[in-house]
């Protein structure tokens, strides 16, 4: 098996129906590969990592060794997955204790949870478009713990650190990614119309 970015997209639509969780995987790929273009790396591989870093979770939701990230792991590299991708996909998840060593791994942990705040802060806004929304209301979000409660935020702060970049330097990166995909991650306004 092949694993460049079309070989992934399949897999990941085939392991996930959650249209929901579709987008946060377009969302997160959209971030790794604007790194992956603003550092002359692999962009194939760090599509295809960031697309299949949450490959199991809804058809094993459980954490541990029998279910995410561990599953997908096993699938992948018994499918002949590079072992830089395995070990990025396991180290985006803490408790797993795969030590990020690779910039891969720490470009997808970080990617990873910023990609709901920005996901959140888009749809609040009345016309739901990615593309209107601002550095400075994500700074107002990011403050106010009452907002998307389910991000961690400690661990935005701790991935923008190891990732050895300023957060809000992170947070621009991963926004303009996301704006220039919005059609792709329904967050350029279709849902208001609906």
């Amino acid at each position: 098996m092949t694993f460049d970015r079309a070989a992934a997209h399949a897999l990941m639509t085939d392991w996930t129906a959650s249209e929901s969780l579709r987008h946060h995987m377009l969302a997160v790929e959209a971030a790794v590969a604007a790194y992956a273009e603003r550092e002359g790396a692999d962009a194939d591989l760090w599509a295809a990592t960031a697309l299949l870093h949450d490959l199991d979770y809804e058809r094993h939701p459980h954490l541990g060794e029998d279910g995410h990230p561990y599953v997908a792991v096993e699938y992948l590299r018994a499918h002949g997955a590079p072992e830089v991708m395995l070990d990025a996909i396991l180290g985006h998840a803490d408790f797993t204790g795969v030590p990020r060593t690779t910039r891969l791994a720490k470009v997808l942990y970080a990617c990873d949870e910023v990609t709901g705040l920005i996901t959140a802060a888009a749809l609040v806004r009345p016309d739901k478009d990615v593309r209107r929304l601002e550095l400075k209301s994500l700074k107002k979000k990011f403050k106010d713990k009452a907002f998307a409660r389910g991000v961690d935020r400690e661990g935005v702060v701790r991935a923008a650190e190891e990732l050895g970049v300023d957060l809000w330097d992170h947070v621009a990166v991963v926004l303009a990614a996301m704006q220039a995909r919005a059609d792709v991650l329904a967050l350029d306004g279709r849902r208001a119309q609906a």
